[in-house]
């Protein structure tokens, strides 16, 4: 189910209003889950996590696993959020695992590798399969699992000066959690091939030239930009919305003749979601010449 919360989680548990100096949102109640790596705030239908561990780039240790566990509890038993934007605290989005604490301190004992491996894996696949849209807004650093979050988001604004690499190379690794699989999804084979055996970083414009994001921006407009667009995006018909999505995704590894009667599926399923409304009210509106659907959206207030 999509979800829906007033919150800021705080490693204190304090009531923090006014503005997010990082974030740019206005706050409004604390849900108190005393979570000490993960900020989540909500202003209507966007909910904004940030990853909180600065002085680590924002690496994800196994309590941060943890802890994005807990978040994702709390917006699952929720039904109203269209957005969710990821980010990260400081200078830097995210920096992959942490080595030390993750990896490292991980194999001197197996069964708390595979905990600390299930815990990071279950969120990245709720995060994956979320029902409304989901946007990486790249701060900084962006590296190795770090992609692999921004990756799996779908959509990703950068910061033009935020870095970004595939660093397993330089370990005698592979990338993995599913890493590999969407570096060949998003960029092309001369591209993807290069990064991942030379473990050089690039910028974000290069990013957006590539199509690993949609597009780079100065760093002291992407929080702006970034909330503008998620406001926009919620602002749509939620039915849709998740319909969109879930028509895209699903289509992608289909024929032609396949994906028409995909598409024509979830066509009727819209319609009795939605009782028709694109029809009854949408159409009947732009009849009426009362909207533009080119570069509008129709007035759902005026439904009766």
């Amino acid at each position: 189910s999509r979800r829906w919360c007033e919150s800021l989680l705080t490693a204190e548990g304090q009531y923090a209003g006014s503005k997010h100096r990082d974030l740019g949102i206005e706050m409004s109640k604390l849900f108190d889950l005393k979570l000490d790596n993960v900020l989540l705030a909500v202003e209507g239908k966007v909910a904004t996590i940030t990853l909180n561990r600065p002085h680590k780039k924002n690496a994800m240790s196994p309590d941060l696993h943890r802890d994005m566990g807990r978040v994702f509890d709390h917006l699952d038993s929720q039904d109203d959020i269209q957005v969710l934007v990821i980010t990260g605290a400081g200078d830097a989005f995210c920096t992959g695992m942490d080595l030390e604490q993750f990896i490292a301190d991980g194999f001197e004992d197996p069964a708390q590798f595979r905990l600390n491996t299930d815990l990071a894996f279950g969120w990245f696949r709720r995060l994956k399969a979320f029902t409304g849209i989901t946007i990486a807004s790249i701060n900084g650093w962006c590296v190795a699992g770090g992609m692999l979050v921004a990756s799996i988001c779908d959509l990703a604004f950068t910061s033009d000066k935020a870095r970004f690499g595939l660093s397993e190379i330089n370990f005698a690794t592979i990338p993995g959690a599913g890493l590999t699989w969407v570096t060949a999804e998003l960029l092309n084979r001369r591209e993807a091939l290069f990064y991942l055996t030379t473990g050089r970083t690039f910028d974000g414009t290069e990013a957006a030239k590539m199509g690993l994001v949609n597009y780079a921006l100065p760093a002291d407009e992407l929080a702006d930009h970034t909330d503008e667009i998620a406001h926009e995006i919620a602002g749509k018909h939620p039915i849709a919305l998740r319909s969109i999505k879930e028509t895209y995704y699903g289509t992608r590894d289909k024929s032609f003749e396949e994906g028409v009667d995909y598409e024509a599926a979830k066509l009727f399923e819209l319609g009795f979601f939605s009782e028709d409304e694109w029809i009854k009210i949408a159409l009947k509106q732009f009849k009426a010449r009362t909207f533009k659907p080119g570069i509008e959206d129709y007035a759902a207030e005026k439904k009766s």
